[in-house]
């Protein structure tokens, strides 16, 4: 045995025991994506925490989308995919292929992967339960099976939860009309986590977090209060791609989580990092 490592380990979890005893018995919601979905090292990194976090127990739930392998799918059967303002035009034939890949072939390996890993998931969609409600977005131009989220319902997240699941879920939605609709997996998980009373929703993404400088990592802004985005986006440090998923973030605030991060899911164990450190990894919205 190596005595100063054995040390290190020691400290470091005594270190984290303020943080999970303040947050045991509470929930975290997970946006699951980026290169953390792809990289196989950070995929098992990825369920290992998971896997902690409800062994100290926290109740975790995992959302995730799949926007690469739907294009891969489309790909196959000859179908070009077609974006407009980020969102993906899904007519008829795409909303099959949408449903088949993230509840079918994404989520089922998600789950499968998890309980390699000792954990024990269950595979949901926004369809179980009527879990995700949506009507079909409006925009510019005709988005197809685009939804719009009007309604979350947590029932059938709780019962899995109490039961000692984690729950996985892929973000298609159900329309009232019978419709199924591809709806955005960061909004779904921000409303999903409002719907919960979360702790903690957590956006793992390809980036450091939110930079005043982009093109300079060390410009990291750890801690953004909801009440200056609106100057940060005027200042042109939230621009882009960062808009949505900060938009994210305060809306889930604003529903009443009480913290919301995002973080840099390329570095492994981020999300342990973010929880159970005063240093984090990312930027917390408050």
């Amino acid at each position: 045995m190596n005595k100063t490592s054995d040390e290190e380990r020691a400290k470091i979890l005594v270190q984290a025991l303020p943080y999970i005893q303040k947050i045991a018995g509470q929930t975290i919601v997970i946006k699951y994506g980026g290169n953390a979905m792809i990289n196989e090292d950070l995929k098992n990194a990825v369920m290992n925490d998971l896997v902690l976090l409800q062994l100290v127990g926290i109740n975790v739930v995992l959302v995730h989308g799949g926007g690469p392998e739907i294009s891969q799918m489309l790909k196959r059967v000859g179908k070009e995919s077609r974006f407009v303002n980020g969102l993906r035009v899904t007519d008829d034939e795409t909303i099959e292929i949408v449903q088949m890949v993230l509840a079918g072939k994404v989520n089922k390996t998600l789950v499968q992967l998890l309980e390699q890993h000792s954990g024990k998931a269950i595979g949901l969609c926004g369809l179980d339960g009527r879990m995700i409600m949506a009507e079909k977005a409006i925009a510019s131009e005709d988005l197809g099976f685009v939804g719009e989220i009007t309604e979350v319902n947590t029932g059938v997240i709780t019962d899995a939860t109490k039961n000692g699941y984690i729950p996985i879920i892929s973000t298609i939605a159900g329309g009232y009309n019978g419709a199924v609709y591809n709806v955005n997996a960061d909004l779904a998980a921000a409303r999903i986590a409002a719907e919960l009373k979360a702790a903690k929703l957590i956006l793992m993404t390809d980036i450091k977090g939110l930079l005043r400088d982009k093109n300079d990592d060390s410009t990291l802004i750890p801690v953004v209060n909801v009440s200056e985005v609106p100057s940060l986006k005027r200042e042109g440090i939230i621009s882009g791609g960062m808009i949505p998923k900060i938009d994210c973030c305060v809306e889930a605030v604003r529903r009443g989580v009480k913290r919301a991060h995002i973080i840099d899911g390329r570095i492994p164990h981020s999300i342990l990092v973010e929880i159970f450190s005063d240093e984090g990894i990312g930027t917390m919205f408050y």
